[in-house]
């Protein structure tokens, strides 16, 4: 109906989807890309046939044309046709059309024949028949290269294929792991080594076993090398294309760099300059037409169309305060026309329609913005449009637009969580979406790999997410700021015009006014206000009449930008400033200083719940993969790695968002606490079993335990890295160095060093659960000291590994593998120490207990010992007589007996234990000797008995002292006479 020049479109919603949004194309047009918006004409207009000015508005100097629908304001088939937009029926109400305009449904046509699927059904079944038998033909007459080639290759693929097929199928299962003992007895039949045929013949089928995996080894690599022969050249021929490519690259990049800077000249020689002369040609033919009531009555014919041009560039303030200024000429200037006598109100109801339109633009703005794609478009999707929307809503008084946000800020996060996992599953050929729905059991079903990847891009995702946010919400919180200024700017102005002023000052007078035209002019030049201002003060003589005047012109001035708006772009800091001077201008009522900064808190808040629900969605994904145990099974690396990424992005989330939120971190901790469990609960399992296995011999040390204990003397409390193997061979030593000191130690002690330092390390990548593998180490502590007080001291060994007595040799090594713990325990205590808080140091007295548990057990071990000697002693002391021959029988079987004694233990205690517990089972020997000799009533008379006694103990003190390590110890052998009274 009305051509495309002249008709102006109708608003579109940004439709599609909701990821799909129409952005504005700059450079191309000074017009917005957005369509404008269908608005009832409440305010019908005589037609004019002058449409070739500068803008579209009908000429207010020229003689009224006839009407026609060139000069139509309404673009009727884009009203009808368009699906996306919300039923207003009612709202279309012109002169053209009448009150009782109604849509109606179009009839389909009966000239179109319904297409269906039934009419291709011929050609189908005869391009299927033709199909089959050129493919027949194809597989009757192949090409003779082809038939080479591919008999080539199937001879080599199927020698090689043959030749595979030797080697057993265990070999190629993902499952196969030696240490499992089914897949260990397969591989290694323990049945040929075990045969009737004795040791030649296991020799035999150890060396026929052997050349067998050496062949299969053979065969492998084999057809590992032809693979890598096979696809060589196209490695290399990708690599030649990769370096091409990059040179491309690199040329195209440069001659887009310069291509633009000739664009960016061009732009600034030859397009700056005329338009801004166009500028200047439209303000100075805008201005003439402020001279009569005529033409102010014409401006205010054009009151709808100017607002709905306003509104097709998203400038809701505009049009709100040129229907405000509207209501007032119409009360001052206008006032007792008859035919303006409905305009009021329908200004009325126009202006609670924008308030609709800018609350559901506002929605669909939100929706549009958090549902794009996280990984493009990193700026702000539509600024200007997203400014103009705070400026309306905060003039009108709709401070609960955040409400919508955040309502849609959380639809669009659980759609995140959404989107990730269907794209993750998506390459997961085991998941079938089909059969299962959940997007919980969809995640259960995925690896741990496979998760923790999706778990970082969910992440990853969230991170962008709230970027995204903050930058909306920062321009938000800028235009407040805005309003907040231009409100204390209202404030000062309203304070300075109330102030008295005397009309006889003229020029004085004139500055004033001047400066009221400066203060509410929106145009680009402040010299026309100024202009403006002083015809004014000429033309008019009374006071009333002039101020009657400035509000006639600034509603012209506002109307004018508008069409000029509409025809050429304006800068963005020119229409920034026109909405501020709307807000100091406006007669509306303005939300008070005390509302904005609660609309500043209330960003910030909404900010911090932006967080929290991103938080606590991924808490969601968390408990959802918990929910069957499997995070409970992981590995050590795959926990710390776990808690890694959640520490990282929770510490990314509290810097983007200023705010510590605790909700994934609770969701970690729990996590963390059933971790903790299965790691005690495994390790001292693992601890048991080597207890009830262990038989309590001198083990050697291996260089890897030797370089552990090393670096945990240099300060490192943590297991040390993987080694390449075969990089280094050393041979295992006899005893652990420690600070200079020797240990001879058993297995279980070397293992029970490393356990305790992957309790240190886990503590050191999860700081956390500190206090948790502080108690669950103390527990296995205690554990290990108390099963080998009953497998050694209680003589449990017997029974539990078939040991036949508990030695002197055992019980040594036992108590120096118990001094080896304790020298750890400080050194444990001091690195738990610097991973708690002050408050958490009472469970650090955990340690000092288990000390005095193993200093205690320690001493029963050489009291054990003592004990052993001590009933030596009374056994052959009690039958020893003073008689020749000497030495005595019972004295030699004695020295016998600790010289035994001394060899069991001289290599396993350091020299100064050593020399103390022989102190101690000499005070045993003198007390059982002198009891002996009180019973058989010798005395120190110097007489044939007590020189018998004499020489048996001097051959004793002989036989001690001769004892390596032994020859300064004091016997003090004089205290086995009674002292005489």
């Amino acid at each position: 109906m009305a051509s495309s020049s002249s008709s102006s479109p109708l608003p579109r919603r940004a439709g599609g989807g909701r990821d799909r949004v129409h952005l504005k194309e700059r450079g191309l047009s000074p017009l917005r890309s957005r369509g404008i918006r269908s608005l009832p004409d409440v305010c019908p207009k005589e037609p004019t046939g002058e449409g070739r000015g500068l803008h579209n508005g009908p000429s207010v100097v020229a003689e009224h044309d006839r009407w026609t629908v060139y000069s139509s304001k309404v673009n009727l088939p884009a009203a009808l046709n368009d699906p996306r937009l919300a039923k207003r029926e009612s709202d279309f109400f012109t002169k053209t059309w009448g009150l009782d305009f109604t849509e109606t449904e179009v009839m389909p046509s009966f000239h179109l024949p319904n297409i269906s699927r039934e009419h291709f059904g011929p050609y189908s079944q005869e391009m299927t028949q033709r199909e089959r038998i050129h493919e027949r033909c194809k597989t009757i007459c192949p090409n003779k290269d082809d038939v080479d080639a591919v008999s080539s290759i199937t001879t080599n693929h199927d020698k090689s294929r043959a030749e595979l097929e030797q080697v057993p199928k265990i070999f190629m299962r993902p499952e196969f792991a030696l240490e499992d003992p089914a897949t260990f007895n397969t591989v290694l039949p323990w049945s040929h080594f075990h045969g009737a045929g004795g040791k030649s013949r296991d020799v035999a089928s150890s060396k026929l076993l052997q050349e067998k995996l050496s062949h299969y080894l053979d065969v492998v690599e084999v057809s590992i090398a032809r693979q890598i022969s096979l696809r060589s050249e196209a490695f290399f021929h990708a690599m030649s294309s990769q370096h091409e490519l990059q040179d491309q690259l690199q040329e195209t990049q440069q001659a887009v760099a310069v291509l633009r800077s000739r664009t960016a000249a061009m732009d600034r020689v030859m397009c700056q300059g005329p338009l801004r002369a166009l500028r200047i040609a439209l303000t100075r033919n805008n201005c003439v037409k402020l001279h009569n009531k005529l033409k102010l009555m014409a401006a205010v014919h054009q009151t709808q169309p100017t607002v709905q041009l306003l509104l097709s560039t998203s400038e809701f303030v505009g049009a709100l305060e040129l229907i405000a200024t509207t209501k007032e000429v119409l009360q001052q200037e206008l006032q007792g026309i008859r035919s303006f006598r409905h305009l009021g109100s329908q200004l009325c109801e126009l202006e609670k329609l924008i308030d609709k339109m800018m609350v559901e633009d506002f929605s669909m703005y939100a929706r549009s913005d958090l549902n794009r794609n996280l990984k493009e478009e990193p700026q702000v999707l539509e600024k200007e449009r997203l400014e103009s929307l705070v400026f309306g809503l905060l003039r009108q008084r709709k401070l609960d637009f955040l409400d919508i946000y955040s309502e849609e800020m959380i639809a669009a996060a659980k759609a995140i969580v959404y989107q990730c996992v269907a794209e993750r599953v998506v390459h997961i050929e085991e998941i079938d979406t089909e059969v299962i729905f959940k997007l919980a059991d969809q995640m259960r079903l995925m690896t741990f790999p496979q998760w923790f990847e999706l778990l970082e891009n969910i992440f990853e995702s969230f991170l962008l997410f709230l970027q995204r946010i903050k930058d909306t919400l920062d321009v938000i919180r800028n235009v407040v700021l805005q309003v907040l200024s231009s409100s204390h700017k209202n404030r000062l102005l309203a304070e300075t015009i109330s102030a008295p002023v005397d009309v006889s000052q003229g020029p004085v007078a004139l500055q004033g006014e001047a400066e009221l035209a400066y203060l509410t002019h929106e145009g680009l030049f402040i010299s026309d206000a100024l202009n403006e201002a002083q015809q004014q003060q000429q033309e008019s003589g009374v006071a009333g009449q002039d101020q009657r005047s400035a509000a006639g012109s600034r509603f012209q001035q506002n109307r004018t930008e508008a069409a000029a708006e509409g025809d050429s772009s304006s800068g963005i800091s020119e229409v920034s400033a026109g909405r501020e001077h709307s807000f100091i201008s406006g007669e509306n009522p303005m939300p008070t200083e005390m509302e904005l900064n609660r609309v500043i808190n209330n960003l910030q808040e909404l900010l911090y719940v932006a967080s929290d629900v991103s938080h606590d969605r991924c808490v969601k994904v968390l408990t959802a993969r918990a929910k069957d145990g499997s995070l409970e099974r992981l590995s050590s690396a795959e926990f710390v790695s776990l808690s890694q990424a959640v520490e990282g992005f929770v510490r990314d989330t509290e810097d983007l968002c200023g705010r510590r939120s605790v909700s994934l971190r609770g969701a970690l901790q729990s996590q963390a606490n059933r971790f903790v469990n299965r790691f005690h609960e495994e390790r001292k399992t693992k601890l048991s079993l080597l207890l009830d296995n262990e038989r309590w011999k001198q083990a050697d040390v291996p260089a890897e335990f030797q370089d552990l204990v090393n670096s945990i003397a240099d300060g490192k409390i943590s297991l040390p890295e993987r080694k390449v193997p075969g990089t280094e061979e050393r041979k295992p030593a006899d005893f652990l160095l420690v600070n200079g000191q020797k240990y001879a130690v058993v297995g279980t002690v070397l293992l029970l060093i490393r356990i305790f330092l992957e309790y240190c390390q886990c503590v050191n990548d999860i700081p956390s659960i500190a206090t948790d593998m502080l108690t669950r180490l103390s527990d296995l502590l205690k554990h290990f000291n108390s099963r080998s007080c009953q497998l050694v001291l209680g003589a449990g060994a017997l029974q539990v590994v078939g040991l036949k007595t508990i030695t002197t040799k055992n019980l040594a090594l036992a108590s120096r593998c118990l001094q080896l713990v304790v020298h750890y325990i400080p050194i444990i205590r001091a690195h738990f120490e610097t991973k708690l808080q002050p408050k958490q140091f009472s469970v650090l007295r955990h340690f000092d207990h288990i000390m005095k548990d193993y200093n205690d057990h320690i001493a029963e071990i050489s009291a054990k010992l003592v004990a052993i000697m001590d009933s030596l002693f009374e056994k052959f002391l009690s039958k020893y007589e003073v008689k020749a021959p000497m030495p005595s029988a019972c004295f030699r079987n004695i020295c016998k007996q600790m010289a035994k004694m001394h060899e069991a233990i001289f290599e396993l205690l350091p020299e100064e234990q050593t020399q103390m517990l022989f102190l101690r089972i000499n005070a045993c020997f003198k007390m059982h000797l002198k009891r002996q000799l009180a019973r058989l009533g010798v005395s120190n008379d110097g007489g044939p008995q007590h020189g018998l006694v004499v020489v048996d103990v001097a051959f004793y003190t002989e036989n001690i002292l001769a004892l390596k390590s032994l020859e300064r110890l004091d016997l003090n052998m004089a205290e086995i006479w009674e002292q005489k009274r």
